[in-house]
């Protein structure tokens, strides 16, 4: 029993300690800059969460990085209008290249969301817009729903986050923290999926530069 006990008091610690390697490296991976050139896709996705995400979006889609925008996770009271004024885009290119999404709650509904979006037009390549601390998890998810397409990830650094440091700032600690658990989950069900080759490999490119995010 003894050395059952201690072998368990092992494991444990042996865990916690891969558990907190891992959580050391996960957020000093999305706070730091990601550098690279300019990329384009069929289409362009904002997962929401902060003004600045939509601002970027809609910049690169006047850019014509992408031929369409898809806005997702938009809350429900919120109006077209609103969302419109937000991007800085003019009426005309809001009106014509813009789809809002209202039905995704969280980012696994984002990721359903944005697959239907993607099915009806026939994209295959998809520019995605979100923190860039929500970024893994966020491609994970969107790779489990769509395992056959291409994913260019352009993270937004939100407004607070320090320049450096992150460990130094406890509010910035916490937001890492309860991102790095949530990923933890999703990209074990993606490990899976693909070990297990239940569906066609995808690619992912994380090549963009961060922004500032709301």
């Amino acid at each position: 029993m003894k050395s059952f006990a201690r072998a368990l008091v092992f494991f444990a610690a042996l865990l916690a300690a891969m558990l907190a390697f891992g959580f050391v490296i996960f957020s000093t991976s999305v706070m730091r800059d990601t550098l690279g050139g300019t990329k384009s896709a069929d289409a362009i996705v904002v997962l929401t969460g902060g003004d600045n995400r939509i601002v970027e979006g809609a910049r690169l889609l006047a850019e014509r990085r992408g031929k369409r925008l898809l806005i997702s996770g938009v809350n429900r009271i919120t109006r077209r209008e609103d969302v419109e004024r937000i991007s800085g885009l003019d009426h005309k290119a809001f009106t014509c290249c813009v789809d809002l999404g209202y039905e995704a709650l969280d980012t696994v509904g984002n990721a359903d969301e944005t697959r239907t979006w993607a099915n009806t037009n026939g994209y295959k390549s998809l520019i995605v817009v979100t923190s860039s601390y929500h970024m893994p998890r966020s491609l994970a998810e969107l790779a489990l729903a769509m395992p056959d397409r291409t994913f260019i990830a352009h993270a937004v650094t939100p407004r607070g986050f320090p320049d450096s440091g992150w460990w130094l700032h406890i509010r910035t600690t916490r937001v890492l923290l309860s991102e790095y658990l949530k990923y933890l989950p999703a990209v074990a069900r993606l490990t899976a999926q693909r070990l297990m080759g239940w569906n066609e490999d995808h690619a992912i490119a994380v090549a963009e530069p961060k922004r500032s995010d709301g």
